[in-house]
């Protein structure tokens, strides 16, 4: 062997070792695309798979390319203008603002992003049930989709475009903050939070476990430097189902504890899903994601019966659930504490830790008369019918309604910021409403109506777009209504996130700008294949039930939602802003 061969199998040697002390030079970085545009602008416009087409199950992912699932091209821009040739990117919603002229905008009083449903994924844990989506063939109900997409390989990688895409539109317009909306993780392993929370502060992510299987030679397994949330924007978070839950709907027991961290494949019956109970039986093993394969297959599943020993993974220590016995969110909130970008917590206190409770409220701009109000409405405790229902027990709604009345008693606008939806429209042309919680959503809904100052109620958890306007039951006093805005999943098409830009026009009412933004992927990377998968999927399962929102093919809604105000608001706000160009 040459002096030359011996030196490259050396370096060969190191970069494998990688995984477990990343060097410079040996670990990739995704880049994302050049330009950066918001659906306003330009968007993601699925190509239709040719008629006749052959039909394909989702495990399938091999053939998406080339029988042309999945395939995409950029579009312009939304345009609710009748005038292709003068296109108008917002929809103006003036439902909580009758009377409203066209009054222009006056000055920028806060900006801010959502991103949510991120389900940052370790598909190569034993403890998932996989099984129960990829097994499913072409037709079927979307919602195995939640158990099983070809996305789940590049969960991180996607996180990663989107946070480079949000730090490009901050060199336009500076946001003041950002926040996610919950279900960072998929199944609350430890990892999972982990890999989310790094790849915000800009660490080297390793995005497998266990064996690390393909970590060297497949692009979705190898490490990679994350580029981080530029240091100037704060960041907060909110509490989902799938941050505390099994699979986001079922409460930690001993065995699933002990499946994250074990090496037995999970086992459990497909025949009976409904959670939580689905969790203590038994009979199909659910599978893994094989990391050593480009398309990411699923293997070791199938009926107990066939197995004459249970299949088996490399156990990973890292694996283990953030819930415990005692609490479902102590653990998951105390990692906030372990970053490197700020505020340190991402909103969350000691004091949340000394009480367990997972809400809180902060005002992000100095001078704004503005509050942000985060609040926890998952589930609690055993016994929940539903635990990836909305729920509010006697301490969460006394603390909301007590924050809501500081905000209004000392003229502040205020901004609900919670993981579950309130009572939202099943999408923006079916004004048909899905009750989504076990709470009373009638008696909250006139309970927030109390409150004029507050603006929005902003959520994830459907991973839709969809806007509901929530008036006032009283048409003499249309300033108790509130905006409802969903932001859809980083996980499913259309990975999108959103932007808030909160305006002050000249009349003193509010105009919200809200605008969806496709991560900017650069072509081959593994950002770029899961838009591709995310969109192959979409078309090979059924129809969703909450239908496609807004434009049924890019999924993009931008609105500008105009909300009247209190006198007494209008005056304290008159002067308030950053004025606008």
């Amino acid at each position: 062997m040459s002096p030359h061969d011996g030196m490259m199998k050396l370096i060969g040697v190191i970069c494998a070792l990688a995984l477990l002390l990343p060097l410079s030079g040996c670990v990739d970085e995704w880049p994302i695309a050049k330009d950066v545009y918001t659906t306003a602008e330009q968007q993601v416009i699925p190509v239709p798979v040719p008629a006749g087409t052959k039909q394909i199950a989702p495990a399938e992912v091999s053939q998406y390319k080339t029988l042309g699932y999945g395939a995409w091209t950029a579009g312009p821009g939304t345009n609710y203008s009748l005038d292709p040739k003068n296109p108008r990117p917002y929809d103006k919603r003036v439902e909580l603002a009758p009377g409203h002229t066209d009054a222009t905008g006056a000055a920028r009083l806060l900006s801010f992003f959502s991103i949510t449903d991120i389900h940052i994924t370790d598909k190569e844990s034993p403890g998932l049930a996989m099984y129960v989506g990829s097994s499913v063939e072409y037709g079927a109900s979307p919602q195995f989709q939640a158990y099983y997409s070809p996305t789940v390989l590049a969960t991180t990688q996607v996180l990663d475009a989107a946070i480079q895409t949000v730090n490009a539109l901050h060199k336009r317009t500076p946001f003041d903050f950002g926040i996610s909306l919950g279900d960072d993780t998929n199944c609350t392993q430890y990892n999972e939070l982990r890999w989310f929370i790094d790849v915000l502060d800009g660490k080297v992510i390793t995005p497998s476990s266990g064996a690390h299987d393909g970590a060297d030679k497949i692009d979705y397994q190898k490490p990679f430097k994350a580029a981080g949330l530029d240091k100037a924007i704060p960041w907060y978070q909110t509490l989902g189902n799938h941050d505390q839950f099994w699979q986001g709907g079922a409460l930690e027991n001993v065995k699933t504890m002990q499946a994250h961290i074990g090496n037995t494949v999970f086992n459990m019956d497909i025949n009976n899903l409904a959670m939580p109970a689905s969790v203590d039986t038994y009979g199909t093993y659910m599978g893994v994601v094989d990391g050593s394969t480009p398309y990411g297959d699923v293997i070791k599943t199938g009926l107990e019966e066939t197995y004459e020993v249970p299949p088996t993974v490399v156990a990973d220590p890292d694996r283990h659930s953030l819930a415990t016995f005692e609490s479902s969110s102590l653990n998951w909130m105390s990692e906030f504490f372990k970053t490197t970008s700020k505020p340190v917590g991402h909103g969350f206190s000691q004091a949340n830790l000394d009480a367990d409770f997972a809400s809180y409220s902060f005002e992000p701009k100095s001078g704004i008369p503005l509050k942000i109000i985060v609040l926890d409405d998952t589930c609690k405790g055993e016994g929940q019918p539903n635990f990836a229902a909305g729920c509010l027990d006697n301490a969460r709604s006394t603390w909301l309604k007590n924050e809501l009345a500081e905000g209004q008693n000392n003229g502040k606008l205020m901004i609900i910021a919670a993981h579950i939806p309130l009572l939202p429209q099943t999408s923006i042309t079916d004004t048909t409403i899905v009750p989504l919680s076990v709470m009373n959503d009638t008696q909250l809904l006139s309970d927030l109506h109390a409150y004029p100052n507050l603006l929005l109620w902003i959520s994830g958890h459907r991973h839709v777009s969809v806007v509901t306007p929530q008036p006032s039951a009283d048409p003499s006093a249309p300033e108790q209504g509130f905006w409802e805005v969903e932001t859809s999943s980083l996980r499913d098409f259309p990975q999108q996130f959103r932007t808030f830009d909160i305006r002050r026009n000249t009349d003193n009412t509010i105009s919200i700008f809200v605008t969806n933004v496709d991560p900017a992927v650069r072509e081959g990377s593994p950002a770029a294949k899961s838009r591709a998968y995310g969109i192959g999927v979409k078309e090979i399962f059924g129809a969703y039930p909450y239908f496609s929102p807004g434009d049924p093919t890019s999924e993009a809604y931008n609105a500008e939602l105009v909300k009247v105000l209190t006198p007494q608001m209008q005056t304290i706000i008159a002067t308030c802003g950053t004025p606008l160009e």
